[in-house]
């Protein structure tokens, strides 16, 4: 397969262009993991609002009755439920692993087993998150299945 990279001027639309000759699981997981690469978030710091990238996300936690976004050295409060972001993000490499985190698949540096069947899942900055039992299937077939 032939990778070509094009440099456009400043005032183009950026575009990604696939040419295939039969659309397939190889182009489908190029394309999702592309997907994967958009959009942002809102979130809150000292009562200033942003706009943060998903890629950036490594993941989101409620506490309290309130929502965190994690970055690797930054944290953001968001006024949407986890649930509202689980049903956003889904398709997008990030997956509930327990009853109140949602974590960025992209950002997962090692995963080991833990204590009563919860696994233990370290994130790129070196920040640990524990996996709940309930979503430990989950987990491992979105990894094993290539939907990362």
């Amino acid at each position: 397969m032939e990778i070509t990279v094009k440099k456009i001027g400043e005032s183009e639309k950026e575009y990604i262009e696939i040419g295939c000759h039969r659309k397939d699981e190889r182009v489908d997981e190029i394309v999702r993991f592309i997907r994967s690469r958009e959009g942002i978030l809102k979130g809150t710091k000292e009562d200033r609002q942003y706009n943060i990238p998903l890629p950036d996300i490594l993941y989101i936690e409620a506490v309290d009755e309130k929502t965190f976004i994690y970055l690797q050295n930054d944290c953001y409060e968001s006024g949407r439920r986890l649930y509202e972001f689980e049903g956003v993000l889904i398709s997008r490499n990030f997956a509930r692993i327990s009853k109140s985190v949602i974590v960025n698949l992209m950002k997962i540096d090692s995963i080991r087993p833990s204590l009563n069947g919860r696994f233990s899942c370290v994130l790129t900055n070196g920040e640990q998150v524990i996996i709940s039992r309930k979503y430990v299937p989950d987990i491992k077939e979105r990894l094993k299945g290539g939907s990362v």
